[in-house]
């Protein structure tokens, strides 16, 4: 029997179409309306260990992180009694959460932490509970529970960064002097290595690393400012700017200079962080996707039983991973805009564009663990046809390097002269379906110049790579 079950039912007057039920295993499949989150989909665009950091629960749990650190922080700074950070951090981790409660509340509230703050309060008991948010704000506490979010999520974005990394320079290593066609404007131009392109593609995700590890400072940073930002419920002193401190020790994250409650250029720079790491992912993709077509062939994904199988062309291999990672590079793309524009906010606290982030910021970390997951599977067992490439190279029968033969020519009859005469033995080559080597040979201003042996030398397109394989080496050398 197959797992999917389907019942028809009546047909609707209203519709005058079948309705379909669809069950699973008896289990009848949970409704979504996200590719990220469909029991369909979700494997293609995300990992189930980056899911965990941003579902439902992982959010809330973060939430209680932050009220519990902020009682230890308070309780460290004297502006609570001393036991008291210790007591709420023992409760609330031996307890549990009503969500259905929390759900229904935040549907009326609108958010989250007050319905939160009633069941944790309630939980600490009378001597504690009465102390737990005191002094924050709502924004502190989600800010909180985000920035957590995004410092694990970085931590997962990072190790798939190196794994890509990794995988690009063993490919680059390989086949560093495996000549190509290199194109430009889908048409040969110059030729280059495999390995050359492998490395042009490693040096963005190395430039991507460094952006990481210098982005971590200015971005995550803890936030603890009352309802204004003002720090005025902890007093005129220096107590909030204490407590704001020794909460950034206990989470793990930076003490800012001031409160970013409407400064959120932080989080907007983490999201187009990974929307340029997005953008070197697409281009690698719609790289491979185009030289994986028939007319090319010059790679292939790996080859797994049925992946890109077509439902009706039996000889299909479709490059499933990078048409995943294309459409989640331009998904980043525009969540990317989403957190920019939510840095236009209002005054001290925003009226709205905050919200942007709830559903830009997990989606993009979502989005963008599915792809690097996707862009090192694909590299990782990538299928290279060196004889291909080389055999592709050699098909317009020498004009690749008419460069290189308008370069020897030039000391001889200047640079321009020099092109004009490659010109014509081009438009020769092609109108006559000759090699260029046999149409330079007949011209006799070109051999009054230049021996036949050094014309058939600029004419190979192995002598034209130039400093392919040093510049191979130098991003190699980069740690």
């Amino acid at each position: 029997m197959s797992m999917f079950m389907r019942t028809i039912r009546p047909l609707s007057r209203a519709t005058a179409r079948p309705v379909v039920s669809v069950t699973v295993t008896g289990r009848r499949l949970i409704g979504s309306v996200s590719a990220i989150d469909s029991s369909i989909f979700r494997t293609l665009f995300g990992t189930e260990e980056i899911r965990k950091v941003f579902d439902d629960e992982a959010y809330i749990r973060r939430c209680v992180d932050a009220e519990a650190a902020l009682a230890r922080a308070q309780s460290q700074c004297n502006v609570i009694p001393s036991k008291i950070g210790a007591m709420v951090t023992q409760k609330v981790q031996e307890s549990k959460l009503d969500f259905e409660r929390l759900r229904h509340e935040t549907e009326i509230v609108g958010y989250p932490i007050l319905p939160l703050v009633r069941q944790l309060s309630a939980i600490c008991g009378d001597e504690a509970g009465k102390y737990v948010h005191w002094g924050a704000t709502t924004q502190d506490i989600m800010d909180l529970a985000s920035m957590l979010q995004m410092k694990e999520g970085l931590d997962i974005v990072q190790r798939l960064l190196k794994d890509v990394i990794k995988t690009l320079r063993e490919l680059s290593e390989k086949y560093k002097d495996t000549p190509m066609a290199g194109r430009t404007h889908l048409q040969h131009a110059l030729p280059v290595t495999f390995g050359y392109k492998c490395a042009v593609w490693l040096s963005g995700f190395q430039r991507h690393l460094e952006r990481l590890e210098q982005l971590r400072g200015r971005t995550l940073l803890v936030q603890f400012g009352g309802a204004a930002g003002s720090l005025a419920s902890l007093g005129s002193g220096d107590d909030g700017l204490r407590v704001r401190k020794a909460l950034a020790k206990e989470l793990g994250l930076n003490d800012p200079s001031i409160t970013w409650h409407v400064a959120r250029d932080g989080v907007a720079e983490i999201a187009n962080f990974l929307a340029l790491m997005g953008g070197s992912m697409g281009k690698l993709a719609l790289d491979v996707m185009i030289m994986s077509s028939n007319e090319l062939s010059e790679v292939s994904e790996p080859f797994v039983p049925h992946r890109g199988a077509s439902s009706t062309m039996p000889q299909k291999r479709n490059p499933i991973s990078s048409e995943v990672i294309l459409a989640a590079s331009k998904i980043l793309r525009s969540n990317a805009g989403l957190v920019l524009d939510g840095m236009v906010a209002d005054f001290e606290r925003a009226s709205g564009p905050w919200h942007l982030e709830w559903v830009a910021i997990p989606e993009s970390f979502v989005i963008a663990v599915g792809a690097l997951s996707q862009t090192h599977f694909a590299l990782s067992g990538l299928s290279v046809n060196t004889g291909q490439m080389l055999e592709n190279l050699q098909s317009t029968k020498g004009l690749i390097v008419g460069e290189a033969v308008m370069m020897g020519m030039a000391p001889h009859v200047g640079r321009q002269r020099a092109h004009d005469i490659v010109y014509e033995a081009c438009k020769e080559s092609i109108e006559k379906k000759k090699a260029l080597l046999e149409c330079l040979v007949e011209k006799e201003e070109v051999t009054s110049k230049m021996s036949e042996q050094r014309l058939a030398e600029l004419c190979d397109p192995v002598n034209y790579l130039g400093a392919s394989s040093r510049m191979v080496d130098d991003v190699l050398a980069v740690n």
